[in-house]
């Protein structure tokens, strides 16, 4: 930018009176800082005050610079920006080691790279565009919160009272423009938008209303009720009177004013006026959060005093101006501490320049330049702003803001905002030691007067008034008729989805005036992408119909909360199950029938085992005792069994077994009366995966999204697939075979199934979606019509348009929906516990016996002791004890027992003699 500086400094002439002070003392007498502000403006007359009175608490003390003066030197720019430049460039002739100022954003881009090629800091708390970088301008520091976060704070309360749209209504100059910009930027991050940006001219420029009421006018017939005015006092003041003036000041608006309006009415006090107070009345604006302090309140009482009876009233830029001198004395006084000289040499650039009438040598460059910078920006102290620190970015710590409703003829605070804690009822300092919360449950504002004099919360858009109907597409459908439909002979449409948006739209606290508008020939059934598509391009504003709400159009559109379920279903012909002579055996699978039968014969084998030796009904020749056992399982089925167990493990047994039985017999008389009373279908199409797995034809509806679903989903190759675009179609193509099912959402098949017989749906719902009513992203109505629909469904009126229109059947129930597997089939994995529980006792009760009769069988053959003398071979040894524990297991125990007490008794006589 040294061009830029060159030719600016060109600009001026030689003046005689520029002093290069190369060797100045270390305590120079007066110390030279510049201020330069429109003095006919409510910020430069205030700025002006404040100022001289910081410059006189400075000097006051003669010890606080050690003898030296601060010397604040004013300049009354005039709102022009060439005579701001002018003045900046004459300071740097007169070595001052800051400029307090600009007062605009426009200049403050300028003079900053003056500021920038000089070392002078130039410190301002007016031009507080988010666009001035210290990375850019290393030189200019804001001595204020940063306009970046005031657009942070609009952005929260536009979120907090559930506002997505609204205009924005600013002067052409860079501190609004960037604004307004940074704005854009932190709604968009929430999920809202500037959906208009109203420009005017500096307020400077404006000689008459004409321009204001023109953008005035434009806003009026727009969709957006919410107008943020980010703008300087005159214009506000202008923008307000002409909104009255046109009925904007009513109902149903909302008016958000930036930091200007709290200027306004703290400085002039126009609500004194009754016109002025009437035009204001119900905004909302916000001022810059300074907490309550003795010195704020010492400061405040000396307002009047200060100001010589003017009427000019205290606002918090003059704060803001008081701790910015207070600033540069402190930074001044670190400096001179140090035992750094203040002093200033030419620059070296402009060197080459000398000669000719211009005096560019007069330009000093401060030499202690950055030093001074770096004291400035670590200055920390509390002022009558609060506490003074920034952060590493340059930005002022803990910026906070004031939200203000304007109510009657005075101010109403509401509330807070920080970036620490957002929206709030309580003061930003009592927050800061607890950590953040921004969650939308933490954010409180008090109640608001809007305007027109309302406490509840405007919903911050209307349908534009630009004379033109909403434009609602529908598809104009050849088959499927009750759900969208044209009344013959008129313009009316008909059918189940227009009877739902008709009677939401009666919910609505608002009118809708709408049309609809069909979507296709009518000989075919239309595209739905393409009709969802023409809401993104401005053909319709809605679409209204049987619209699946699937991914793909959700990227593009915003859906109303379903108004009807679906998913698509496979359909496919039936034959009815029941009149079979077989159907007795259908409650079990026949991997349940083997083990149930299996698990009859163990049970009657272990009794049989059990009771064989003490038992006399479980006794007799090989013949009877089969029969026996067969007889005796298979009629514990019926609690029959007429032989009686006299063993305790026998009696364990069946008691287990006769509860399993109980069990299996009841759920078995359950399944039967079922399926004999319950028609049951057959097909071999079972479901979705054995419709894949086959090589049939498919059918789909025309325009229906399972065509692409069948193929980018379930894989079906495309010439697997049949297009069919009626009910008629559907039943032909199913009965002559064309196709093996139907693939279709479930309302479409609900109506199907209600008029033609035969067929039934195969499996589950493999997809789940509803329909709903397609809008431009972000439109408040989606959100206004889903709360309307969820009104319909808790009434009942959702369902009785059910009712109405697709409660109807021409068949039984044969099209009922069967799944993959019958239903009513009992499967062994529902009672393998209970087989498994009596496998573990009949084991365990033979380990039991076996064990015991080994026992006694070792004890009644003990070998006499002439006969262990003899060793026999081992083969004929095995067999012959193997034959006779035979022979003793099929001994009955009574006859074991005498015989072995005949023994025990012919031993002791043995003994004896």
């Amino acid at each position: 930018m040294f061009w830029v500086l060159v030719l600016l400094s060109c600009l001026i002439v030689l003046s005689g009176d520029g002093i290069l002070s190369e060797g100045a003392s270390s305590r120079p007498h007066h110390i030279n800082v510049g201020a330069i502000f429109s003095l006919n403006t409510l910020y430069g007359q205030v700025a002006d005050i404040a100022l001289k009175a910081a410059e006189d608490d400075v000097n006051s003390d003669p010890t606080f610079l050690g003898g030296s003066k601060l010397r604040i030197l004013m300049y009354d720019a005039k709102r022009n920006g060439f005579l701001s430049i002018m003045k900046a460039l004459q300071f740097m002739e007169t070595d001052s080691v800051a400029i307090i100022g600009p007062q605009t954003s426009i200049m403050a881009h300028v003079l900053s790279y003056l500021a920038n090629e000089l070392n002078v800091p130039m410190c301002s708390f007016t031009a507080l565009d988010p666009s001035l970088s210290p990375l850019q301008f290393p030189f200019f520091v804001q001595t204020a919160p940063s306009d970046l976060f005031l657009m942070r704070a609009v952005a929260e309360m536009i979120t907090y009272y559930g506002w997505s749209d609204v205009i924005a209504l600013y002067n052409d100059d860079d501190n609004s423009r960037n604004g307004v910009t940074s704005l854009g930027d932190e709604l968009e991050g929430r999920r809202c938008k500037i959906s208009y940006k109203a420009v005017l001219p500096l307020d400077v420029v404006i000689q008459n209303s004409r321009e204001i009421v023109d953008e005035l006018v434009k806003i009026q017939g727009m969709e957006s009720r919410v107008i943020i005015v980010n703008t300087f006092p005159k214009t506000g003041q202008k923008i307000f009177k002409e909104a009255r003036r046109l009925g904007m000041m009513g109902k149903g608006y909302v008016w958000i004013a930036t930091t200007w309006l709290t200027s306004l009415l703290d400085s002039a006090n126009p609500l004194s006026i009754p016109k002025v107070a009437k035009s204001l009345r119900g905004v909302l604006t916000l001022r810059i959060h300074t907490p309550e302090s003795r010195k704020k309140r010492d400061f405040a009482a000396r307002w009047n005093k200060l100001s010589n009876g003017s009427k000019v009233g205290l606002n918090v830029y003059g704060l803001y101006a008081y701790d910015t001198v207070w600033i540069i004395a402190r930074a001044v006084k670190s400096l001179l501490d140090s035992g750094a000289n203040i002093s200033f040499s030419g620059d070296s650039k402009l060197n080459h320049l000398k000669g000719g009438s211009l005096n560019l040598g007069a330009l000093s460059m401060f030499d202690q330049g950055q030093q001074f910078l770096d004291y400035i920006v670590k200055t920390k102290m509390s002022g009558v702003t609060g506490p003074v620190q920034f952060l590493p970015d340059r930005a002022m710590s803990q910026p906070a803001y004031d939200v203000i409703n304007v109510v009657g003829d005075g101010l109403r605070q509401i509330g807070y905002w920080s970036n620490h804690s957002g929206l709030s009822v309580i003061p930003p300092e009592l927050l800061r030691s607890k950590p953040s919360n921004r969650s939308s449950s933490n954010q409180h504002l008090n109640n608001v007067t809007w305007p027109g004099g309302t406490t509840v919360t405007p919903r911050g858009w209307v349908f534009p008034n630009n004379g033109r109907r909403l434009r609602i597409g529908v598809p104009n459908r050849a088959s499927f008729k009750d759900f969208v439909s044209k009344v013959n002979g008129s313009n009316q449409m008909d059918g189940y989805a227009i009877n739902v948006f008709e009677a939401a739209i009666k919910l609505l606290s608002y009118p809708v005036p709408h049309e609809f508008i069909l979507f296709g020939d009518g000989l075919k059934n239309p595209n739905y992408n393409d009709l969802v598509n023409n809401v993104t391009t401005g053909v319709f504003d809605a679409v209204v119909g049987d619209i699946a709400i699937v991914t793909k159009r959700t990227r593009i559109v915003d859906f109303t909360q379903p108004y009807i379920e679906s998913g698509l279903v496979v359909v496919a012909p039936v034959t009815k199950l029941n009149d079979t002579p077989w159907a007795f055996l259908r409650p079990f699978t026949p991997p349940m029938w083997a083990v149930t039968a299996a698990f009859f014969l163990i049970v009657g084998s272990v009794i049989w085992i059990l009771e064989h030796r003490m038992n006399d009904e479980f006794r007799g020749p090989p013949r009877r005792q089969i029969i026996t056992i067969l007889w005796f399982s298979f009629s514990t089925m019926f609690f029959s069994h007429r032989e009686n167990t006299v063993s305790t493990l026998g009696r364990i047994v069946l008691l287990i077994w006769l509860f399993v039985v109980l069990i299996i017999t009841s759920s078995y008389t359950a399944s039967l009366t079922s399926i004999l009373t319950v028609q049951q279908l057959n097909s071999p199409i079972k479901g979705v995966d054995t419709l894949i797995s086959s090589s049939g034809r498919v059918g789909f509806q025309i325009g229906s999204y399972a065509e692409n679903y069948m193929i980018d989903e379930l894989n079906i190759a495309r010439s697997r697939l049949v297009a069919l675009g009626s009910p008629k179609e559907y039943a032909t193509a199913l009965q002559n075979g064309t196709v093996a099912a139907i693939v279709d959402e479930r309302p479409y098949v609900d109506l199907f199934l209600s008029e033609f017989c035969g067929f039934a749906i195969r499996g589950q719902e493999f997809t789940r979606s509803g329909w709903g009513f397609a809008f431009p992203r972000d439109s408040p109505l989606a959100v206004d019509m889903s709360t309307a629909i969820l009104g319909l469904s808790e009434t009942g009126k959702l369902q009785k348009i059910h009712d109405k229109w697709l409660s109807k059947s021409n068949c039984s129930n044969l099209n009922g929906s069967q799944s993959d597997d019958d239903p009513e089939q009992l499967k062994l994995r529902s009672f393998w516990g209970l087989f498994l529980l009596c496998g573990i006792a009949c084991f365990i009760a033979l380990f039991i016996y076996f064990f015991m009769i080994v026992r006694d069988f070792c004890n009644h053959h003990k070998k006499p002791e002439e006969e262990e003398a003899t060793v026999p071979s081992p083969e004929g040894s095995r067999s012959k004890t193997l034959q006779t524990f035979l022979a003793y297991f099929d001994e009955k125990e009574a006859e074991s027992n005498r015989r072995l007490k005949r023994k025990r008794n012919d031993d002791l006589s043995v003994k004896s003699s």
